[in-house]
């Protein structure tokens, strides 16, 4: 199973960009299982540079690494004969997703209009 995992909400969860914040240690530990046990990670996150570094060097601190850093597995690539922008998981986690299934224009405009964007 490859998982896609934000930083700023998710692993933090305050976002304090470019800073980090507290950990999210319930979700680390979690995160550092699911790994354990096989599964692959991906840091998934906006941030590029030194505030990308200082994310990948936050969790290496707890112990939480990463298969890959904002790009897809090898495998991945190689099974669609190309690498793209759009990280490929079967998971994602973000702090601002949306499981979308459509339920019809008025059930989803609704819930649209429920989430709260900076």
């Amino acid at each position: 199973m490859i998982i896609a995992v934000d930083f700023d909400g998710v692993i933090t969860p305050n976002g304090h960009w470019p800073s980090v914040g507290e950990a999210n240690t319930a979700v680390i530990d979690w995160l550092k299982e699911l790994r354990e046990s096989g599964n692959k990670l991906i840091l998934w996150t906006n941030r590029v540079g030194e505030a990308l570094q200082t994310a990948v060097e936050f969790c290496r601190g707890y112990g939480l690494e990463f298969d890959t850093v904002n790009e897809n597995l090898p495998e991945i690539i190689d099974y669609f004969g190309g690498d793209c922008r759009k990280v490929y998981a079967n998971f994602y986690i973000d702090d601002r997703a949306v499981c979308m299934k459509f339920e019809g224009k008025e059930a989803t405009d609704e819930r649209i209009r429920e989430q709260n964007y900076r």
